[in-house]
């Protein structure tokens, strides 16, 4: 399985508790399935080190229709926006 990535957004708190939350544009080459990848890591340095990661997947248009606006929903936005831009130089339809 092929899968092409591209990251959306990440951001990392803290030196003594780490909290990680990154979500990545993702497209399986082999299902032909375009989704979001959402991964979120919890490092607690104070209990031996111990590590919790989650990591879910959601169709774009759910990922686009959670609360609030991050810097992942941004990107996403003109991810589209760079495909679907207007170029009156092309045809819309081909015969």
């Amino acid at each position: 399985m092929a899968l092409l990535r591209r990251e959306l957004y990440r951001q990392v708190k803290g030196p003594e508790i780490t909290h990680a939350d990154r979500c990545t544009l993702v497209f399986d080459t082999d299902a032909k399935n375009l989704y979001v990848e959402r991964e979120v890591a919890h490092l607690d340095a104070s209990v031996d080190g111990t590590i919790e990661i989650q990591t879910a997947t959601m169709d774009i248009a759910d990922y686009l229709k959670q609360g609030g606006q991050t810097a992942g929903h941004r990107e996403l936005w003109r991810l589209l926006r760079t495909i679907f831009k207007d170029d009156s130089s092309s045809e819309e339809m081909m015969v």
